[in-house]
């Protein structure tokens, strides 16, 4: 059924006589001050809203592409971060200073900045898309949803014994949840939660920025290791001091475990000498290896040897005095949080009471 309020027998009589073809049958009427203007029901909406969802689509599109790059000062960083090609960033950036027709960045020997109408686009686009979160978190909370998109940085440690079953869980009890992961050193996913690159990170060293929120989920024991003919592999305990006789296997600088171990060495008197490192190593994979292969001896979170204990590939041996370091959850001080990021937290938080070492 046509609307009654734009039937033929509402219009002004000079155009109520006129053929429907001429007249435009079918348009809507806008009231003007003297006459009415006659437009097409296509057309309808672009005459009240100018942009188009679909442009509008693409502007919080090109607005979010910036926004990212501007935080990070990296084209490259914003394209991993947002999946996407670096020409694809690129072309969302440029797409942006054309609509504003000014540079919004700055760009020089490898380096960009931001220019002054670029420090006042972010500035707005980053109070948008704090709005953005709020009014979801809003309608999520009066739905009782739980769904959208996270990204978790977790050094390698936690990243290959502790989170597969947690984010495996989780993902089973909210299947709308989509969860990115990047994988780093307790260093460099510090700096990505410094950066905004991520939305939580999971680390095992101390963190230092007391402008992050730093949450302790679990304790982590660490162990030394070496194998079966080991001169040592028949103790059940060893101090420190005496694993300074032989060569030694460790992660890189920039690793949690390599930190602990440094910090631990440091407290511990009758440690003279200092490591006998013949190898740096980038994953726990490898240091294993490594001490399997007879090649040195190591110090290496419980969790990740169970394997290697069952089958008799190498033996562990209790520290004395013991070590070990919290496992904990880093994160930027916000005003709020989005409704997955809580539901996370919580989580997470009881999968770590259940399984505290």
């Amino acid at each position: 059924m046509a609307d009654p309020g734009f039937g033929a027998d509402t219009l002004p009589p000079t155009l109520a006589a006129t053929p429907p073809l001429a007249r435009g049958e079918g348009r809507l009427p806008v009231a003007g001050r003297r006459n009415f203007l006659w437009i097409s029901p296509l057309c309808y909406k672009d005459f009240l809203f100018p942009h188009s969802r679909g442009e509008l689509a693409m502007a919080d599109r090109r607005l979010q592409v910036f926004h990212t790059v501007a935080r990070l000062l990296s084209f490259t960083k914003a394209a991993e971060t947002l999946h996407m090609t670096q020409p694809a960033v690129t072309f969302q950036v440029r797409q942006l200073e054309e609509h504003f027709n000014t540079r919004l960045f700055d760009r020089t020997h490898n380096r960009i900045s931001l220019t002054e109408a670029g420090r006042k686009v972010f500035e707005y686009s980053d109070r948008i898309f704090e709005l953005y979160s709020e009014m979801e978190n809003s309608v999520r909370e009066m739905t009782g949803e739980i769904s959208g998109a996270l990204t978790i940085g977790a050094s390698t440690t936690i990243a290959e014994y502790m989170l597969p079953t947690l984010l495996g869980d989780f993902k089973e009890r909210f299947p709308d949840v989509t969860i990115h992961l990047k994988v780093s050193n307790s260093e460099g996913i510090v700096s990505m939660v410094e950066n905004n690159a991520i939305d939580l990170g999971v680390v095992e060293a101390p963190v230092g920025n007391k402008n992050l929120v730093v949450e302790t989920c679990k304790r982590d024991q660490l162990v030394a290791i070496v194998p079966p003919s080991h001169p040592l592999a028949g103790e059940r305990s060893v101090s420190f001091s005496r694993l300074l006789d032989y060569p030694f296997i460790c992660r890189e600088e920039g690793s949690g475990t390599r930190e602990v171990i440094n910090d631990y060495l440091d407290t511990l008197s009758d440690c003279t000498s200092s490591l006998k490192i013949t190898m740096e190593l980038g994953s726990p994979e490898a240091v294993k290896g490594a001490v399997e292969a007879g090649m040195g001896v190591s110090v290496v979170s419980r969790a990740t040897i169970q394997k290697e204990l069952r089958l008799g590939t190498l033996v562990e041996l209790n520290l004395d005095p013991p070590l070990d370091r919290p496992f904990s959850f880093v994160h930027q001080k916000q005003k709020f949080r989005l409704r997955v990021m809580e539901e996370l937290l919580e989580f997470a938080r009881a999968y770590c009471e259940r399984h505290p070492s």
